[in-house]
C-alpha cells in the first residue's frame, strides 16, 4: 500500500498558483458555484491526508479552522496534515505533525506509509520540489477565468513533464476548469 501523491492546485489561464491578485476565495461565492462545491466535497472525502509546505500550512491554520462551518474547513479538521518544515516547533493546529527532515526524503517516506490520496495544495516551493523529483502520481488542476500576469506557476524553468495522461475535463457553472492528468 502506498499513498498516490496528488498536486491540486488553484490556477490562472496563465498558469499561475501564486495569489497576488483577488482572482481566487476559498469561501464558497454569491454565484452558482453549488457543482465546483460538490466536486471539491467529493475530493476533500476522498483524501487521506494532506502533505503542505509551512507557509501554505501556516495560511490555512489562520483561516480554516475558524470556517469549520464551511465544508472546506470541516474536511481539514478531520484530515492528517504533514508540514513541511525546518523552522516550526508546534504544529498548533489538531491532527498536524511537522515533517522537519530533507523534504524529497519525507515526502517519499510519507508515500510509502499510507493508502489513498496524499493531497498537496498552494506550497509552490514543495510542489516544483515534489514535481522536479517524479514523485507525483496525479495533477488536479482548477482553471479560473483569470489572468495574473505575474507570480510563480505550477512549475519552475528547470521542470519538463512529458507523456501525460488526460483523466478528466470539466467545466463547472462558474467558469472553473477541472483538468486531471495522471503522471504515473
Amino acid at each position: 500500500m502506498t499513498h498516490r501523491l496528488v498536486i491540486t492546485q488553484n490556477m490562472t489561464l496563465d498558469g499561475r498558483i501564486e495569489f497576488l491578485d483577488d482572482w481566487f476565495d476559498p469561501s464558497p461565492q454569491t454565484q452558482d458555484v453549488t457543482d465546483l462545491q460538490q466536486e471539491m466535497d467529493r475530493q476533500g472525502d476522498a483524501t487521506a491526508a494532506m502533505l503542505l509546505g509551512r507557509q501554505t500550512f501556516e495560511d490555512f491554520r489562520g483561516y480554516w479552522p475558524q470556517h469549520t462551518d464551511e465544508s472546506a474547513g470541516a474536511s481539514l479538521e478531520r484530515l492528517h496534515k504533514y508540514v513541511v518544515s525546518r523552522t516550526l516547533g508546534d504544529p498548533g493546529w489538531q491532527n498536524s505533525t511537522v515533517l522537519s527532515g530533507e523534504p524529497i526524503e519525507e515526502a517519499r517516506t510519507l508515500k510509502a506509509s499510507g493508502d489513498g490520496d496524499l493531497v498537496v495544495t498552494g506550497s509552490i516551493t514543495l510542489t516544483h520540489a515534489l514535481m522536479a523529483a517524479g514523485l507525483v502520481d496525479e495533477l488536479r488542476l482548477f482553471v479560473h477565468p483569470a489572468v495574473q500576469g505575474r507570480g510563480r506557476g505550477l512549475v519552475d524553468e528547470s521542470i519538463s513533464v512529458y507523456g501525460l495522461v488526460a483523466l478528466e475535463a470539466r467545466t463547472f457553472r462558474g467558469g472553473v476548469t477541472l483538468l486531471r492528468y495522471d503522471l504515473t
